[in-house]
């Protein structure tokens, strides 16, 4: 597809994001602990709230990681040299203006891929991005990261960019298989550039994702929105209270929503019925945290060799550029 300001590859459609939707409702419903993707948040208005938490006090990551972009970006791109940038979960591509600039200012890049679930959102940062950079070559992808990695546009010297800490959403097998997948679609020599969030105290961790303010009790409240519509649900929304807690063990937040009483759920797209004990909690998202060695050892463990790691003074989020290399170059 090609109207508008550059090309703009179609492979996944609202038939095949209501077909997700439907999957992974009923398969969260019905499991003995329920559970639910956090990818569902992100309607218009989740995606609206989510904006707003990333303006609070409590909310560290999103500014710590652009800070700490904005300070490492003339280094990364001079340790990368590549041609072609990715972006996995690009949104309105904000914080990868930054890797842009630096990028056309080291004079290597010709061109940009980013890839996201929405073909009117990508479209929209496309056309604006048009403007400001005329002369770069703007090559979209609707897809899931999670299934659509092979589509992505081959290029000489691609490196991809998978920012904002997302790689914490998925739990660590889904990371290794996550990591392998992109690994197998890489020539030895293309690059990662991987955002993660850092182990820091329990108290400033849990304040990111528990504002005073309640703006993420919100934002956690708007899936159960979004399957009353889809799915012409019942949820009483306000009887789900948010919480938000730090596992140290697996050394992850999770947030959950708590039935504030008992209460029988009928999904209706599903003929699915779904009952609530008083106080029963169903997750709604994980956000693991990590070690600087950690990552390393994780990029390791899929054929990545890192190249250089970037953190910000209070040492709470990580950027590490790793270079995809063979097997045995690692063993």
């Amino acid at each position: 597809m090609s109207a508008g300001t550059g090309l703009l590859d179609i492979h996944l459609t609202e038939d095949d994001a209501a077909a997700a939707l439907r999957d992974d409702v009923r398969t969260g419903l019905t499991a003995p602990f329920k559970h639910l993707p956090p990818k569902w948040f992100y309607d218009a208005r989740g995606s609206a709230l989510f904006e707003d938490i990333t303006q609070l006090p409590e909310y560290y990551p999103t500014r710590t990681e652009r800070a700490l972009l904005a300070e490492s970006v003339a280094a990364i791109a001079e340790a990368s040299g590549a041609d072609t940038l990715v972006e996995l979960g690009s949104g309105s591509s904000e914080k990868t203006r930054l890797l842009l600039d630096a990028f056309s200012r080291a004079g290597t890049l010709r061109r940009y891929v980013p890839q996201d679930v929405s073909a009117p959102a990508l479209r929209a940062a496309m056309d604006a991005l048009a403007v400001d950079y005329p002369g770069l070559e703007l090559h979209g992808v609707v897809g899931d990261f999670t299934s659509h990695l092979d589509r992505l546009p081959r290029g000489e010297r691609r490196m991809v960019a998978f920012l904002g800490g997302t790689i914490g959403n998925l739990r660590p097998h889904e990371r290794r298989v996550f990591l392998d997948e992109l690994r197998a679609v890489l020539e030895p020599g293309e690059q990662l550039l991987l955002g993660t969030g850092l182990v820091i105290d329990e108290p400033t961790l849990v304040a990111a994702y528990d504002d005073s303010a309640g703006v993420t009790a919100e934002f956690n409240r708007n899936v159960l929105r979004v399957l009353n519509r889809e799915l012409d649900a019942d949820f009483d929304v306000e009887a789900f209270e948010h919480v938000a807690l730090w596992d140290p063990v697996d050394e992850w937040i999770e947030m959950r929503l708590r039935a504030s009483r008992a209460m029988t759920v009928h999904v209706r797209e599903l003929d699915l019925v779904a009952e609530f004990a008083a106080g029963e909690e169903m997750r709604t998202e994980i956000s693991a945290k990590f070690h600087v060695a950690g990552v390393r050892q994780m990029l390791q463990a899929s054929a990545f060799a890192p190249v250089q790691t970037w953190t910000d003074p209070e040492e709470r989020f990580a950027l590490t550029l790793a270079t995809a290399v063979d097997g045995d170059v690692l063993a």
